[in-house]
């Protein structure tokens, strides 16, 4: 029987690499039109396809609209394959709202020409997510193509059933020479038969079935037009194999028919034995990194739930504006943007898209707190603050914000009249820069002006904010506030949960006053050199290893009645380049500042850190001693949790007896969503990051957590590293000097300490609450004008205090909040965040919704699908680990 060769004409186009999106868009232009004049002249030609990604129409169509009608000709007949994703993501770093947000957004667009390719086709991310098989499923697609992270030591063939976290499983196809391999087809008789037996004959060994993937394709190639010509040449000389231009579904459907019982591969994707994962890629460009993490945080956690909230109370909900913010969050989310993988002139362009999209995403933010802040019932009060929790659940925090405040003396009242504490940390006049552009709309209207106004830093004790809702509280001016943020004596501070010293070498010890524990040696800032490059952290051949322990530090407290503070500051000595750090000599200082805040009733430890830059090609993280030797850390992914292996004894085994033949060194630097855990089922230890998303278990007891905070390096490719030998992965020519991140550096970090099993900690949602930061909104007459764009005066309408739902009894994950798609209904995403346990808990919702259904990610359901509402309660289909539910209420 002879095999059928699956010819797959593509261009994998990376829109943006050592290259512009500006270069790939005007080369776009050539090579697309060339695809679009072959497939309309050529019958032979029966498919292309333009690397799954729907972007490429837009970026085409923006300069040659004129073309559209020849695309959505070409789609119908089912020549041109596009779709499913909006830009080829990254699989390990980006959310999943963003990877779910970039299928969605990438099949409605395909549909609008006709229909799309369902298969989830990444050829070249850097690793496979262990959910994306049920990511997959929830839009429909139930089978994958990928090149990277399965090696033969997993499976002797590369089509086999991928088994994701949850459960759910996807027919998988792993591309086992890269998808550039069948792209230099040769057109002499001669050479053609003998790259066929080779190339050809490779591929079969591999296959399961008589049927073989042979991609026709390179990054930013134009199309082969001549390659029927050539199939018809490579038929007449090999009588064994049959030459097909075909799609990747035509080939997975051929498959299928030929057999049904493969091998099941579970979990997620990152040997780099055959293929580099690039497994340290997580702390490329830090800077990048860290914007990204919070950008997606503050979209979905705070923007989309607000949002959803103000549509609610009658506001418009603003659907392109969140689909332009979303691309330009797709554009960075293909895997060398996020990767940072790039030259810096490209990492600008990266840089500007984050810029834009947190500019929208603030500023429409902003825009919604107003529509609901000036609209909500007043008496006389001058000065209101409305403070919006887009968290499921009831707060009273501690919250920091900036505020313009007056000169006179005044305290803070809730609805109740209750006086609510605050301090004022920091304050600057500002009066002509505020009062002079002030706008009196109505001159007529009598409005408080103060004589001067400061902007203000508060810490301000917010008691009773209702869940996904808010509440307004008001200003009452002339009245003296009687509490001082100070600077105290001594070395410690403490609220309910825990008691910290700080030490000399710039150190603290942490009481848990729970468990009266005290752990010791916190939060040692490590650096050592990175001979590593844009793609790979790597080690020096000569390393140097500076600990913060060898430091001395000063220390400064000061404290209020809510909130305690340490400010510890040191300089760590360590070497200017690798060639110093070589010779063993240290010449540069390194001024680490840290804050260490517990505010009160708050169970997570605030790490604020600024650090000055001066150093090249090195790496710096922090250290937190669970004092538990563990053989497994505990970590988020999108939509559930993972177990790694803090030692990979097998893998390194293997690497050791075969080391030429692997492309990367195994290692265990992972990444992470938002937290990692070393836990023993009776006690834990938590690091919860706002910004890298990378760790790695170490010690000679692998008892401790390193958190990144950043690396740094001066070429995008290098040669022969120890960690991944071989030829350099990007451009070696191409240096990075912004890669080396010299200057000031900010982060953000919070520590959790509990006493139970993991289960029972509830830990993602006690991260999810971190990372879902109380709003403040600020309204006075006086600030109406040029700096806050003015407003008509609008009619009080709302109540003081409003709620649109609450969680009660849960253990399941609140994902996102947002208003549907495609309707008036508001969507609720939730998952099991649990080892074990299945989940539990129930919606009160506050508005009268007629029904609910259980929906599939992309937001379809029938009407089959419904969930009882019984007097306003909802409860969600019990998950068990790492399931995700979509929920629709209309």
């Amino acid at each position: 029987m002879k095999t059928k060769v699956h010819v797959v004409p593509h261009s994998h186009w990376d829109r943006e690499w050592y290259f512009t999106t500006s270069r790939s868009k005007i080369y776009l232009m050539k090579d697309f039109k060339d695809v679009i004049d072959t497939l309309e002249n050529n019958d032979e030609f029966k498919y292309f396809m333009i690397d799954a990604q729907a972007s490429l129409l837009d970026d085409y169509l923006n300069w040659m609209p004129e073309d559209e009608s020849r695309i959505k000709s070409l789609v119908q007949k089912g020549k041109l394959i596009i779709g499913p994703w909006y830009t080829q993501t990254d699989q390990l770093v980006i959310s999943g709202e963003s990877i779910v947000r970039n299928l969605y957004y990438g099949i409605e667009r395909c549909k609008d020409f006709g229909d799309y390719m369902k298969v989830g086709y990444v050829p070249d991310s850097f690793g496979q997510s262990a959910q994306m098989p049920q990511i997959y499923s929830g839009f429909g697609i139930k089978d994958s193509l990928f090149w990277r992270g399965v090696s033969d030591d997993m499976t002797d063939c590369t089509e086999f059933n991928w088994k994701g976290s949850d459960g759910t499983v996807a027919f998988a196809v792993q591309i086992p020479y890269g998808y550039f391999y069948g792209g230099n087809i040769p057109e002499d008789i001669d050479e053609l038969k003998v790259y066929l037996e080779e190339q050809v004959g490779r591929l079969k060994k591999v296959a399961s079935t008589n049927n073989v993937y042979f991609p026709n394709g390179f990054d930013q190639a134009p199309i082969r037009i001549n390659l029927p010509e050539i199939l018809k040449k490579a038929n007449e000389i090999d009588k064994e194999n049959e030459y097909v231009i075909s799609s990747i579904e035509n080939y997975i459907k051929s498959v299928k028919a030929e057999k049904n019982d493969f091998k099941e591969l579970e979990g997620e994707f990152v040997t780099g034995k055959h293929m580099r994962i690039h497994k340290s890629i997580f702390s490329s460009r830090a800077d990048l990194k860290m914007m990204n993490n919070h950008i997606e945080n503050y979209i979905v956690n705070v923007v989309e739930p607000i949002l959803a909230m103000s549509h609610v109370l009658g506001n418009e909900y603003p659907h392109t504006i969140m689909k332009d913010i979303w691309k330009l969050m797709f554009g960075n989310a293909a895997h060398d943007s996020i990767g940072a993988c790039n030259s810096d002139t490209t990492n600008e362009d990266v840089y500007m898209r984050y810029k834009q999209a947190r500019d929208l995403s603030v500023n429409l933010l902003e825009l919604h707190m107003r529509l609901v802040a000036t609209k909500i019932k007043k008496n006389d009060e001058e000065i209101t603050l409305t403070l919006f929790n887009a968290y499921p659940k009831d707060r009273s925090e501690v919250i920091e914000f900036e505020a313009f405040i007056p000169q006179e003396d005044f305290i803070i009242k809730n609805v109740y009249g209750k006086e609510l504490r605050y301090v004022i940390k920091a304050k600057e006049d500002i009066s002509s820069y505020v009062l002079d552009q002030t706008i009196r709309l109505n001159p007529s209207k009598k409005i408080y002006i103060p004589s001067k106004v400061y902007k203000a830093t508060i810490v301000l004790m917010a008691e009773d904010i209702p869940s996904m809702g808010y509440c307004q509280v008001v200003f009452e001016l002339n009245k003296k506030n009687n509490f001082l943020h100070e600077e105290s004596e001594g070395n410690v501070i403490e609220n309910n949960y825990y008691k910290i010293y700080a030490k000399s070498n710039g150190t603290i010890d942490i009481l848990d006053k729970t468990s009266n524990k005290i752990y010791k040696n916190q939060a040692v800032f490590e650096e050592n050199g990175d001979a590593g490059d844009s793609y790979n952290y790597s080690p020096p051949r000569e390393d140097l290893l500076i600990s913060s322990l060898d430091s001395k530090s000063q220390i400064k407290v000061l404290k209020s009645k809510i909130e305690e503070e340490l400010l510890i500051q040191y300089d760590m000595k360590v070497p200017c380049s690798l060639e110093e750090r070589a010779k063993g000599i240290v010449s540069i200082d390194m001024k680490v500042e840290v804050n260490v805040s517990l505010k009160e009733n708050q169970n997570v430890i605030s790490f604020n850190v600024d650090l000055e830059n001066k150093s090249f090609s090195h790496r710096v993280r922090v250290l937190f001693n669970a004092e538990i030797a563990s053989k497994l850390s505990i970590a988020d992914q999108q939509f559930g949790i993972i177990s790694r292996k803090t030692v990979l004894e097998e893998d390194i085994k293997l690497w050791e007896s075969s080391e030429g033949l692997w492309q990367e060194k195994p290692i265990t630097i992972e990444p992470m969503q938002s937290f990692v855990t070393l836990e023993d089922g009776k006690r834990g230890l938590c690091v919860i990051t706002q910004g890298v998303r990378e760790y790695q278990i170490v010690g000679e007891k692998y008892d401790t957590i390193a958190l990144t905070l950043f690396r740094t390096f001066s070429y995008m490719g290098r040669e022969n590293l120890l960690y991944r030998p071989g030829r350099s992965s990007g451009e070696k020519i191409v240096e990075t000097p912004d890669a080396q991140l010299i200057g000031k550096l900010k982060f953000t970090f919070g520590v959790h300490i509990f006493n139970c099993e993991f289960d029972e900690a509830n830990i993602a949602n006690i991260a999810k609450k971190y990372l879902t930061p109380i709003q403040v909104y600020q309204y006075a007459d006086f600030l109406n004008g040029r700096m806050i764009f003015a407003l008509r005066d609008e009619k009080r309408i709302y109540e003081n205090k409003y709620s649109l739902f609450n969680v009660k009894d849960e253990n399941f994950t609140v994902s996102s909040i947002k208003k549907q798609e495609k309707g008036e209904g508001l969507v609720i995403r939730i998952f099991n965040p649990m080892k074990t346990k299945l989940t539990e808990g129930k919606f009160i919702i506050n508005k009268r919704y007629k029904r609910a259904y259980n929906a599939m990610l992309d937001e379809s359901y029938c009407e089959t699908d419904e969930l009882k509402i019984n007097e306003g309660i909802i409860e969600p289909n019990t998950l068990t680990h790492c399931k995700v539910q979509t929920i629709i209420l209309d």
